[in-house]
């Protein structure tokens, strides 16, 4: 992707990232509400071991449809770096790293997902366990992947805060997005360090935090995929960051 391809068509760029964070924000919201949401049972090692047993299929398409997701993470997080250096090269790379951590704990956190079906399998060695037993471990893995996807929320959420300040200031785009994004940043950021200090209090802060996070992703999302850039302010914070930068 070089500057002249991008400066020739920084529109189409920013269809091709409103596209896949949809993706990234369908796929997120399948993984949610209708996989974990519907399969595991809250305080209910049992009856969650024998919902993902019985849907062992969805289990493991819902783990390759999030490692899909996160290769479109990555892919996109690319293309809102070149898209908004041209506002601050500082900040973009900042906020590209910090979603760079966030993205390689996500797919850390993912595995345990993985791991919760070892257990619950029916290799030999799994019979020195009773069925007790291996369904907590199942159990533990699946608080294990609670958990690391909160940490990795909380890089997140600063990537949030920083893009969202990029956005406010680049004049080819919404300044109201920048500020949305800055507020779900907050969220990510007040939800992940509440799940790490006091769990239950988290619990109950979640659907409060899911609203304005959501709102300000899709916004942005929805802005990239319909309306685009600014072709004409676009270029020329690109021209003025080309002469700071020789």
């Amino acid at each position: 992707m070089t500057d002249r391809t991008i400066e020739s068509s920084p529109q189409l760029y920013a269809r091709i990232g409103g596209a896949l964070y949809l993706v990234i924000i369908v796929i997120g919201l399948f993984g949610e509400m209708f996989v974990r949401d519907k399969l595991i049972v809250s305080g209910d090692a049992t009856a969650t071991a024998k919902n993902i047993m019985v849907s062992e299929s969805l289990w493991r398409f819902h783990i390759a449809a999030e490692l899909f997701l996160l290769i479109c993470a990555i892919v996109l997080l690319m293309i809102l770096f070149v898209l908004l250096r041209p506002v601050s090269r500082e900040l973009t790379l900042l906020a590209l790293c910090f979603n760079l951590v966030s993205i390689g704990l996500e797919a850390g956190a993912t595995m345990y997902l993985i791991v919760a079906l070892f257990p619950l399998g029916s290799a030999g060695y799994l019979k020195a366990f009773s069925p007790e037993q291996l369904y907590a471990m199942a159990n533990l893995s699946l608080k294990s992947h609670g958990y690391g996807f909160g940490v990795s929320l909380l890089f997140f959420g600063c990537f949030c805060v920083v893009i969202g300040r990029v956005i406010y200031k680049s004049g080819f785009l919404p300044k109201i997005i920048g500020v949305l994004m800055q507020i779900a940043g907050l969220c990510y950021l007040t939800d992940s360090f509440a799940l790490i200090l006091s769990p239950i209090f988290a619990s109950r802060l979640f659907p409060a935090i899911l609203l304005p996070a959501f709102v300000g992703e899709t916004s942005f999302c929805l802005w990239l995929l319909f309306k685009g850039v600014n072709v004409q302010r676009w270029k020329e914070q690109a021209d003025t960051g080309e002469k700071r930068w020789s």
